[in-house]
């Protein structure tokens, strides 16, 4: 039995920019910036159970969606013109731990199956599990660059490509991404960290009422899961259908003029370098604004979602605090 997610007290930040990934996976996935301890881990794998089960194909070790894209198993049984069965799973959170190998994230050749059958076949990697689901780095930090490299590409592609010993293999690679860190023990790369589409901050709660409250739902789920699950039954399931009907209505939230030259000016006065958080801003604010049942994107959406888009985007000289952009942004904002 997992935690349930409206159960979580507090850290609204970062359930925020979770559930506006999981409403427009194209946002680019959300980095989850603070102290150990604060339901990083717990918050993503409660939003995955209380997502609706997804279609996939049957059978298919890549978790196909039924109109595409495919893998190059599912395209040859297509051209083939075999029958392809439906069947429905839970999305997961797969998990990317650290010291892991290239092979490993990408897919290699499955040698086993080579030297007892002699042909050559593909073995899936981490990414070929990821699909469709939520894929999970702890401490994004601490990894190799050119593993977070092929991470980001992938996210930003949505396809992986491997080529080893004579096999060219391809699969979809579509998932959630999300990636913590403590800025404490070491800093991503200004090119990697512009790769995250959002980025929260997490803290420990110092409200005593809210931490006393912490404390009672944990002793009630740990004594009683499924009886404090079905308490909160109702919460989820509102939470649950928000977020469908907010991925359904994502598209026919028009986005106007004016909201475009909000977004330009707020990006402009900050000097910021290329075009990724422009763009992702009126992502995050169309999708902010069908979460909210909204028909057009407003100038309070765009405020509510500037902070998660341009946090991490900030320039700075060495050794200078972030406050000061900080403070620059949101008197920016304030114009608005």
């Amino acid at each position: 039995m997992i935690f349930p997610f409206t159960a979580i007290v507090n850290q609204e930040e970062m359930k925020l920019g979770l559930i506006l990934n999981v409403i427009d996976p194209s946002i680019g996935g959300v980095l989850i910036m603070g102290e150990k301890g604060t339901a990083k881990s717990t918050a993503v794998r409660a939003l995955a159970d209380l997502l609706p089960e997804i279609e996939v194909i049957k059978g298919c070790r890549f978790s196909c969606a039924p109109d595409g894209p495919f893998c190059s198993e599912c395209f040859e049984k297509i051209q083939s013109n075999s029958y392809l069965e439906i069947e429905k799973k839970k999305m997961r959170v797969v998990e990317l731990p650290l010291g892991v190998t290239e092979d490993r994230v990408v897919g290699s050749l499955d040698i086993e199956h080579a030297i007892k059958k002699g042909e050559k076949r593909f073995e899936p990697g981490i990414l070929a599990d990821a699909n469709r689901n939520f894929l999970y780095v702890d401490e994004v930090n601490l990894l190799e660059d050119h593993i977070v490299d092929l991470l980001l590409d992938s996210a930003a592609m949505g396809i992986n490509t491997v080529e080893r010993e004579g096999i060219s293999f391809s699969h979809p690679a579509r998932f959630i991404l999300v990636g913590t860190m403590n800025p404490e023990e070491g800093e991503l790369r200004p090119q990697l960290l512009d790769r995250f589409g959002l980025c929260v901050q997490v803290s420990s709660i110092r409200d005593k009422v809210q931490r006393v409250e912490i404390l009672k739902r944990k002793a009630e789920f740990d004594d009683d899961p499924e009886g404090f699950y079905k308490k909160w039954q109702s919460h989820q399931r509102e939470l649950s259908n928000r977020i469908i009907n907010a991925k359904e209505r994502l598209k026919n939230v028009s986005i106007s003029e004016e909201s475009l030259l909000a977004v330009v000016e707020i990006t402009s006065e900050l000097n910021l370098d290329g075009h990724r958080a422009d763009i992702v801003m009126i992502k995050a604010a169309r999708a902010y604004s069908a979460f909210n049942g909204k028909e057009e994107i407003t100038h309070d959406d765009i405020k509510a979602v500037a902070p998660f888009a341009l946090r991490h985007r900030l320039k700075r000289l060495p050794f200078e605090d972030i406050s000061e952009e900080s403070e620059k942004l949101n008197a920016i904002l304030e114009k608005i």
